[in-house]
């Protein structure tokens, strides 16, 4: 009686949509508004696999995913270790790492798409200082995963080091007191200590992270304009979904 009000909500939102999603890709030539179709079959799945844009959007997401994965949690690792000893000015880049967070997808997305761009933006800029020729970011097919990659890494970052902190600090300091007794390094405890106990929430970010990076859109939709990347060539398999259903209406190829 007591859980039926998470389990209603659950059905309605949750696992009802996913079956209803799972109906509508076998319905060939389905027509949202009315509700009615031509046939059941394998029509959507056809065309999916036979469209370069899905195959391209597959290729996309799972470089992506391969790319900021890793670099995020490595460097969300290296910051969180950082933050959990008492560093100068410790609040002050705490904040700074977590600002994401809290602020608009949107509004950061356009931040960073002005610093992006090519002729004024900061990062082309201080790339002169040295002088280093920027790449084209958001306008070259070539530049473009360059930039959502170093985007997302950054965007991602908060989330990762929250987590491992909070596994930071629930490792006993006990371990510590007595591997310096013993005399091991500083890289010795990291490696001995705190990798081994912290392996389970550096797992859980891993998780957390591939499905993240899995359903990239937001910061494609915003740095290009609504559009799938210079020249359509940055298509993710959730902008792929996005585009079928809202833009084309082709609702069995989206459930698909």
């Amino acid at each position: 009686l007591y859980a039926s009000p998470f389990l209603l909500i659950c059905l309605s939102f949750a696992v009802w949509p996913i079956i209803n999603v799972f109906l509508n890709s076998f319905r060939e030539g389905y027509n949202f508004i009315k509700g009615t179709y031509k046939s059941l079959g394998f029509e959507n799945y056809e065309k999916i696999f036979s469209d370069r844009y899905f195959v391209s959007s597959l290729k996309n997401t799972m470089l992506y995913v391969f790319i900021t994965v890793p670099i995020s949690t490595v460097l969300a690792l290296l910051f969180s270790v950082l933050l959990n000893r008492k560093i100068h000015l410790h609040a002050f880049f705490q904040t700074s790492y977590f600002l994401p967070m809290v602020t608009s997808s949107i509004a950061i997305g356009l931040v960073w798409k002005y610093m992006f761009n090519s002729d004024y933006g900061i990062i082309n800029s201080f790339l002169q200082m040295f002088g280093v020729q920027g790449p084209k970011w958001l306008r070259m097919p070539d530049d473009a995963m360059k930039a959502l990659c170093v985007f997302g890494i950054w965007k991602s970052l908060p989330t990762s080091i929250i987590m491992l902190l909070s596994g930071l600090q629930s490792i006993d300091p006990r371990y510590y007191i007595a591997a310096r007794m013993d005399g091991a390094s500083s890289t010795k405890q990291f490696f001995r200590i705190t990798l081994p106990l912290l392996s389970p929430t550096i797992a859980l970010v891993l998780t957390t992270r591939v499905i993240s990076a899995s359903k990239v859109f937001n910061e494609v939709f915003v740095l290009w304009n609504s559009e799938p990347g210079p020249a359509r060539s940055l298509y993710t398999v959730v902008f792929y979904i996005y585009e079928s259903f809202f833009e084309n209406w082709k609702i069995g190829l989206a459930s698909a």
